[in-house]
C-alpha cells in the first residue's frame, strides 16, 4: 500500500483518462519501441536463466513479447491504472522484474522499488527504464515563460523528473546490490511545439499532476508558449527540439555469490606506495 506520508503527486483518474485516450487515438510508441529494443540488448548480455518475471506498469505489450523469448512465466502489473502503488507480489517469487517508461508517473517510487526488492529471489535482477533528468525541459521552460508573461504566475504543467544521481541512490536505499544507473538522451525534432504536444497526448503523457490548474489553458498563453519554444529551441531549419532522458536502473537482490566491496583497511598495498612506484 502507498505510504500515507508520501505526497499525492499524481491524479490517478486523470492518468487513466489520458492513457485511454491515447489508445483510442492510436498511440505514438516510437520512444517505447526504442527502449524495448534496448531492453532486449541489455538482457541478452545477462548470461543466466529467468524462469519467472514481472512487468511493472509498461504500457503496451512490446516488452512482454521480448521477455517471452527468455521467460516462461510473466506477470503483468498494470500499475498506472491502479488506485495505489501496491504490486501484490509474493516474497522471493521472481527471477526478474522490468519496467519501461512507467515509473516516472507514480507517487511512491522508493516504495515500489522496495516491493520489487522483496519480490525478487536472491540474485534476481531488476531492470528499469524511466524518464528522468532533463526530459521535456524545453516545454517546461517555454510554458513557464509564457504563463509568467501572459498570466502573471505559474502552474505545474510537466512532471518533475528525478536526476540520475537521485534515482541511482534509490536503488541502494531499497537494498539492491551492484546498483547501476545510466542515461540515454534522445532528442526528437518537431515542426512545432504543437506537434510535440500531439505526440505526448498519443503517449498518454499529458499533464496528470494533482496540483495542475483545473481551468482550460488560455489560447493566448498556448500561442505565446509555442512562440517562445520556437525562439529558444529551434534549429537553423526552423524545427524545434524536445529532449527525452531515459534513465536506466539495474540492481540485484543480494546473494552470497556476488562481488563484495573490500572492507576498509583490507587493501594489501597503500596509495602512497603506489604513487611512489609510479614516480
Amino acid at each position: 500500500m502507498t505510504d500515507p506520508a508520501v505526497p499525492r503527486l499524481i491524479d490517478r483518474h486523470a492518468l487513466r483518462t489520458h492513457l485511454s485516450r491515447a489508445e483510442r487515438q492510436g498511440s505514438a510508441p516510437f520512444l517505447l519501441d526504442r527502449v524495448v529494443e534496448d531492453f532486449g540488448e541489455r538482457l541478452a548480455a545477462v548470461l543466466r536463466t529467468f524462469n519467472s518475471a514481472a512487468d511493472v506498469g509498461t504500457p503496451g505489450p512490446q516488452l512482454r513479447e521480448v521477455l517471452s523469448q527468455r521467460v516462461a512465466a510473466i506477470t503483468r502489473i498494470d500499475l498506472l491504472r491502479q488506485e495505489d502503488d501496491r504490486l501484490g507480489l509474493a516474497p522471493e517469487s521472481l527471477d526478474l522484474a522490468v519496467s519501461a517508461l512507467a515509473l516516472q508517473a507514480i507517487d511512491d517510487l522508493p516504495g515500489v522499488l522496495a516491493q520489487v526488492r522483496r519480490a525478487l529471489k536472491p540474485d534476481g535482477l531488476l531492470l528499469v527504464a524511466l524518464f528522468g533528468g532533463d526530459t521535456l525541459t524545453e516545454l517546461r521552460q517555454a510554458f513557464a515563460a509564457a504563463e509568467s508573461e501572459v498570466e502573471g504566475g505559474l502552474s505545474p504543467r510537466v512532471l518533475p523528473f528525478g536526476d540520475l544521481r537521485e534515482l541511482g541512490a534509490l536503488l541502494q536505499r531499497a537494498g539492491f546490490a551492484l546498483p547501476v544507473a545510466d542515461v540515454d538522451r534522445v532528442v526528437v525534432r518537431y515542426d512545432t511545439a504543437f506537434a510535440l504536444m500531439q505526440d505526448l497526448r498519443r503517449m498518454g503523457a499529458t499533464n496528470p499532476l494533482a496540483e495542475r490548474r483545473r481551468v482550460p489553458l488560455r489560447r493566448t498563453t498556448l500561442l505565446r508558449m509555442a512562440q517562445i519554444y520556437s525562439e529558444r529551441f529551434a534549429d537553423p531549419d526552423g524545427r524545434v527540439r524536445a529532449t527525452f532522458d531515459v534513465v536506466w536502473l539495474s540492481g540485484w537482490a543480494p546473494h552470497e555469490s556476488q562481488q563484495k566491496p573490500l572492507k576498509p583497511g583490507s587493501a594489501k598495498a597503500s596509495l602512497e606506495a603506489a604513487v611512489k612506484r609510479k614516480g
